[in-house]
This record gives structure tokens, sequence and C-alpha cells, in this order.
């Protein structure tokens, strides 16, 4: 069996940790920032963040094409020093339009540096292994999420500043381990590359109903608590966000084991079953566990049927096409749910949430079965 956990897979994981330990910092002290020093309202607050995931999906295919053209390892140093850079001029901006261009830029980073970080990933993982990889290298980016706004608070609680540039430096950190990785793919010739990859957008619809479905949960997990009488609001959250954790570590052979088609399906039954626990009266911490047992499996399944569409100059294209679902999802997700949340209440937004999913395990059974009889 090839090796995989090398050198080369524990710089860019270590890349990962950085960047996305930075981004959790950021998601918690840009709401405090510009509603307190800046004096804004909780609007700007939400236009600012949402300036970042523009930016970043209407470039992300460019991002891919990009990346098969010239390499991974410049997407993924200019991303991270993009990013550094837009972090730590936070610190010296004054004025919402200042922090709104500088989240813009910050996007641009996060296209660069995630989809060529994913084409790398796969450009190093045993092809044997890929699932595997992706399960162990995710973990990168969910502690780096998780362990982000906890650092966040306490850096906030010291100075505003101290809290954007600790971000900056671990970005910083990331473009160093970036650096020491060296290229991983062959650059393609430019008639070679494409700005969309087609093969990938149909196991991609499947990913993006997993997210968005996830999505949801996310931005209601808290408010569903409270509803229900938690003390504790982010307790499901944090059982949801452990148990991937968990999972993908002592299961990340799994993924190598089944049809990534049918374990993507698998998994998005699973999700489905969570948020409808969630939904349901005196099950919500049972929802999130079995919530995070189903995206433990969903994204590398998923993901690893998506570059099976693709050849190794297509990598980048297949990796802007799927992450362009990846915001699709996520962003859209609690969009439609919100309004139904607003319109019924929140346990009607997350049944609906697991409607989605249970659609999206049909069209991933529907996509399976037609890649079988076209093998036959």
């Amino acid at each position: 069996m090839a090796r995989l956990l090398t050198s080369r897979f524990a710089l860019l994981t270590a890349a990962d940790l950085g960047y996305f330990t930075a981004m959790g910092i950021a998601v918690y002290t840009l709401p405090l920032y510009v509603t307190g020093p800046l004096h804004s309202s909780k609007a700007a607050a939400g236009l600012a963040f949402g300036a970042f995931a523009i930016s970043a999906l209407l470039l992300r295919p460019a991002a891919g094409r990009l990346t098969d053209r010239i390499g991974r390892r410049p997407l993924l140093l200019g991303g991270a020093l993009l990013a550094a850079a837009s972090l730590a001029l936070t610190a010296l901006a004054t004025d919402l339009p200042a922090i709104v261009a500088l989240r813009l830029l910050l996007g641009v980073g996060e296209a660069a540096f995630f989809v060529a970080g994913f084409a790398a990933l796969v450009d190093i993982a045993p092809p044997d292994r890929l699932g595997e990889a992706l399960s162990l290298n995710s973990l990168g980016l969910y502690l780096g999420l998780a362990a982000g706004p906890p650092l966040g608070e306490v850096l906030t609680q010291q100075s505003f500043p101290a809290a954007w540039l600790t971000a900056a430096g671990l970005c910083a950190t990331a473009t160093a381990a970036a650096a020491f990785l060296g290229e991983t793919g062959t650059p393609a010739k430019s008639t070679d590359t494409k700005l969309i990859h087609r093969p990938a957008i149909p196991p991609s619809i499947g990913l993006c109903a997993a997210l968005a479905a996830t999505g949801g949960f996310l931005a209601f997990s808290a408010l569903r608590a409270q509803q229900t009488g938690f003390e504790n609001t982010s307790l499901p959250l944090f059982l949801y966000g452990a148990t991937v954790v968990a999972c993908r570590a002592v299961f990340a052979k799994v993924p190598d084991r089944l049809p990534p088609l049918k374990l993507g399906a698998i998994a998005l039954a699973v999700i489905a079953t969570g948020l409808v626990l969630t939904a349901t009266p005196n099950t919500l911490i049972v929802g999130s566990v079995v919530l995070g047992a189903g995206v433990t499996f969903s994204t590398p399944a998923f993901f690893a049927a998506i570059f099976a569409t693709a050849e190794p100059h297509q990598r980048g294209a297949a990796s802007g096409t799927a992450s362009a679902f990846i915001d699709i999802g996520l962003g859209g997700g609690p969009i439609l749910l919100g309004l139904i949340a607003s319109a019924e209440d929140i346990s009607m937004a997350l049944a609906t949430g697991g409607a989605l999913a249970a659609a999206g395990c049909l069209w991933t059974l529907w996509l399976d079965r037609a890649d079988e009889s076209r093998a036959d």
C-alpha cells in the first residue's frame, strides 16, 4: 500500500490548519469589530461578512483554471499572502467601506488557497487512499475553524489589533508551509484547461444538497437549543463538530472501501435523519450527533467522486467547480431555511433541511445507477 503520511501531506495539512485557524479568528472578531470600534449596525456586519463569500464564489472557477495552468504552489502562496495582507490591514481600517474592500480581497485569497489546496491534496495522495487523505486533511480545516473563535475571544479581550495581527501571522505561517511543500502538479497547456469542469457538476449537486442542509443546522442550532430550553446553547454545535472530528480520525479509511456515490447517498440519508431528529422535540442532542456522523463521510465521498472525473491536468478546474457548489450550499441553505423559519418556525426549517438532504440522496442514487449502467 502506498504511503499517505508523508512530509508533503503534513506540510499541506499544517498550511490548512494555520489558514483556517486564522479564518476562525476572523469569523469571531469581525462582527464585534464592526459593531464595536466602527460603531456600525448588525446589518453592516452581515454585509462585511458576506462580501468575502461573493468574491470567493465568483473567482473559484477562475482559480481552478489558473491552478491547472501555472501549478498549485503559486496559488497556495498567493492566496495565503493575500489573506495575511487583508487581515493585517483590517487592524488599521476605520470605516465600513474599508472593511468591505478588505473582505473582498480576503475572498480572492480564499478562492486561490482553497482550490489549489484541494488540487494539491489529490496530487500527493495515493489514488487508492484518496478518501482517507480527504478525511485526515480535513481535520486541519475543522480544528482550525473550531479553535479560531475561542482564540479570537482571548485576543479581542486584549485588543482588536492583536486578533487581526495574530490571524495575519497564522496566514503567514501557512504561506511558509506551502513554500516548503513545493509544486505538486504539472502545469497543463493553456488549451487543455477549462473554467468549469462539467463532469464534476452532477456529484457537486449532491455535495451542495448536503452542505445546504447542514448550513441550516449551523445557522439555527443555537436558536433551536434556546427554544427547547438548553442553558448551554452551543452544546449541539460542539457535539456536531466533535463528532465530525472524532469520526473522521477513527473512520478515515472507510471512504476508500465503498464506491463514492453509494457512500455519498448513505451520508445524505444519515444527514436527513439527523436534521429530522433536531426538528423533533427532545432529540436535538441525538440529532446533532447523527448529523455529525453523516457529514463525516459526505465531503470525502463526494470529493472522491468529483476527482474521479478529472485527469491530473483538470484537478484545479474540478476543485474550482466543486468549491463553487460549496459556497452555494453553505450560503444558499441558511438563506432558504431562514425564510422558512421566519414564515413558520425553526423546527420546520430544520425538517426542510432534512428534506433537501433526502432529495440529494435520491439524486446521488440515480447518479450511481447511471454510472453502473454506463459501465455495463
